[in-house]
């Protein structure tokens, strides 16, 4: 929540008359990612706090199978209809980048024949809260998101998470992904990667083996070369072990020299930006495949034995 530039409604919450002091009450922090700004932020709400970890800070979890596939802009749609098709049974979770997109894929979903609902930030509370209730029960078993659907829901039976749109943040990956493979179950997740997304490219290829996952050719090329690698579509996926040594997450900054328990004061403002352009999409139906709106995941708890502080 912090992270997701809801400071001022946490600080309220904290500062209001009635809380107990800070000596006087335990603060405790979750999360599978821990950045060093979100660190300072945390300094702020806590002294002299426990860092505690499972595992190493912003790692994905291994029961989720990931999959990077090259798909140019413009044949986003067409691809993500043909994947839609394949799956029989399970929650989908679809995450774009911004509210416009999120709508227009949503609407052409049920053109398309897909049951769909979306959710983003300029939903009323009534509407995301319907949104949810559709998806849980299966009734539309496709959702399309913003991040706003990337932090704290805990939703059964999500089978799938597709990446319409990448992050420009490795930390936001590893919690879009966060949403499948639970509480020991498995999962998959799917990315669409394209040369606009060449500012996250070699993180995301240390995260893939990090995780025993292949990583395609097209993909180690295009982080070579500054993302003007290679043109034609692939797919790479796997699960296996693990391997360390990269520079995303973070650890204790107190331990770094950089700064981080702190008291009180100020107030701080978030970003935002970035749009998107929709691109169209003609043709094409709905043939075969239902949605049983089911799976066989038990879903519930944390991320997937990831980290917590």
């Amino acid at each position: 929540m912090l992270d997701m530039g809801f400071e001022p409604q946490i600080r309220r919450i904290v500062e209001q008359e009635g809380m107990p002091h800070g000596d006087d009450r335990q603060t405790m922090m979750f999360s599978a990612t821990f950045p060093a700004n979100i660190q300072r932020l945390a300094g702020d709400f806590m002294r002299d706090y426990i860092f505690l970890t499972v595992g190493r800070v912003g790692a994905a979890s291994e029961n989720v199978t990931q999959t990077v596939e090259y798909v140019d802009q413009r044949d986003k749609l067409d691809q993500l209809m043909k994947f839609l098709m394949t799956i029989q049974e399970g929650l989908i979770l679809i995450f774009v980048e911004t509210k416009r997109n999120c709508d227009y894929v949503e609407d052409v979903l049920c053109e398309q024949g897909f049951p769909a609902a979306s959710i983003h930030g300029d939903k009323s509370q009534r509407e995301r809260e319907d949104a949810l209730r559709s998806f849980k029960t299966g009734r539309c078993p496709v959702l399309v998101g913003t991040d706003v659907a990337a932090r704290g829901l805990d939703i059964p039976n999500v089978t799938q998470v597709i990446n319409y749109d990448l992050p420009t943040s490795i930390d936001d990956y590893v919690h879009r992904i966060g949403r499948t493979g639970r509480a020991g179950n498995t999962g998959a997740a799917l990315s669409f990667v394209n040369e606009k997304n060449s500012g996250v490219v070699r993180d995301l290829m240390e995260l893939l083996e990090e995780n025993g996952q292949e990583v395609p050719h097209w993909l180690r090329q295009m982080g070579s070369y500054g993302g003007r690698g290679g043109g034609s579509r692939g797919g790479g996926g796997g699960r296996g072990g693990r391997r360390g040594g990269s520079n995303y997450g973070s650890r204790d900054i107190r331990q770094q020299g950089g700064g981080g328990g702190g008291g009180g004061g100020g107030s701080r403002g978030g970003g935002g930006g970035g749009g998107y352009g929709g691109g169209g999409y003609g043709g094409g139906g709905y043939g075969g495949g239902g949605y049983g709106g089911g799976g066989g995941y038990g879903g519930g708890g944390n991320f997937g034995g990831n980290s917590a502080w």
